[in-house]
């Protein structure tokens, strides 16, 4: 179940909703739809469950999440290392790559226990570096990396084949919510503006 690298690679940032999120997740990069996923969209997740093409449906999956991980812990690096973070705020921002580390540590290993190769990281990412001129640009860059995470993991929670992957999903995106909140409040916005996510 070797796959190829870059046809896996996403970014947070490109996700602004869940709906994109699915789109990604089920056809970026020339991907038909599996067995599995059809099943699934058409609300049967007892026979998808069963497929087998939900294992790597799940991979493709989970190495798009992995590639936009990788992504996050680069951009975190990129404001840790700007200089424009006081101490405090530049405390968090490490604290949250830190997350990001251990979501793609599990997507990893989640991964190569279903028979597929991890995504690696990109060498060099397309980051909007010359727009990051105060802590509050970096900031709002950070929130919307966060943003685009919630939208993919609520994107991508129905499409698991297997429901434990969705349960995990499921507990990534509340961390990723509350990145967002934080961050939010950070500068000065209201951390939380609606009651539901979408």
């Amino acid at each position: 179940m070797q796959q190829p690298t870059e046809a896996f690679m996403s970014s947070f940032f490109s996700i602004a909703s869940p709906n994109a999120a699915r789109r990604l997740f089920l056809g970026r990069s020339g991907f038909m739809l599996s067995g599995a996923a059809v099943a699934l969209l058409a609300g049967r997740e007892a026979l998808a469950a069963k497929s087998k093409d939900a294992a790597a449906g799940d991979v493709r999956i989970l190495n798009t999440a992995l590639g936009a991980e990788l992504e996050a812990i680069a951009a975190y690096q990129l404001g840790a290392e700007s200089g424009l973070l006081q101490k405090p705020v530049l405390a968090l921002a490490v604290q949250f790559q830190g997350h990001h580390k251990e979501h793609a540590e599990l997507l990893a290993k989640t991964v190569r226990k279903l028979g597929g190769k991890p995504v690696a990281a990109k060498s060099k990412y397309d980051f909007p570096v010359e727009g990051l001129k105060a802590q509050a640009d970096v900031l709002r860059f950070a929130a919307q990396l966060e943003q685009g995470a919630v939208s993919a993991y609520l994107g991508a929670v129905p499409l698991f084949g297997n429901r434990d992957l969705s349960k995990a999903a499921a507990s990534i995106l509340g961390d990723e919510a509350m990145h967002w909140a934080v961050l939010r409040n950070a500068l000065g916005e209201n951390p939380v503006p609606v009651a539901f996510v979408a």
